[in-house]
């Protein structure tokens, strides 16, 4: 699997993420007639959204995937791993997350509320990541894959020799 299409899809799991806890949340919140649960929420969420738009510039997204992207051994063939196995075996921990928050939801409103505004602020803070993979990838001329291995282990990449743009300088 490419590593921009595991960086891809897992801000857009953590976005949908996102408004599905909060979602869930102003439901039970409204059905517990819990307006602190509500106003709580809301800050936490516009802090969340400002944190993540600040730590998710462009220059700290290059400084974040800088080491994974050094660490990449070489390879001189395509891996031979299955895309859906490695994005599973990589994203399962957020489905057990979305569920276990948003099952707590009848008892406590506020915990989807909390986990909506750290999965806001992650999805923010990770929205640039693919962009610099891809600047490094089309300048260097190789590709980056992700080797399977459990969510809980770092990530590893191999690098593969991919096909150099000759670009028009700016």
């Amino acid at each position: 699997m490419l590593f921009t299409d595991l960086l891809r899809l897992t801000v857009l799991l953590v976005a949908g993420l996102a408004t599905a806890l909060g979602g869930v949340a102003v439901i039970a919140a409204n059905a517990d007639n819990d307006t602190l649960t509500l106003i709580v929420g809301g800050a936490w969420w516009a802090i969340a959204f400002g944190a993540g738009l600040y730590l998710g510039r462009p220059d700290r997204a290059a400084d974040s995937v800088g080491e994974v992207l050094v660490s990449a051994r070489t390879i001189t063939s395509l891996p031979e791993a299955s895309a859906n196995r490695i994005a599973l075996g990589r994203l399962w921990p957020l489905g057990v997350f979305a569920l276990v928050a948003g099952g707590l939801a009848t008892i406590f409103p506020s915990v989807p509320a909390i986990g909506a505004g750290y999965a806001l602020l992650i999805a923010l803070m990770w929205r640039n990541r693919e962009a610099a993979v891809t600047g490094v990838e089309d300048r260097d001329g190789v590709r980056f894959y992700v080797e399977p291995s459990s969510p809980f282990e770092p990530l590893r990449l191999v690098r593969t020799p991919g096909l150099r743009r000759e670009a028009a300088p700016r």
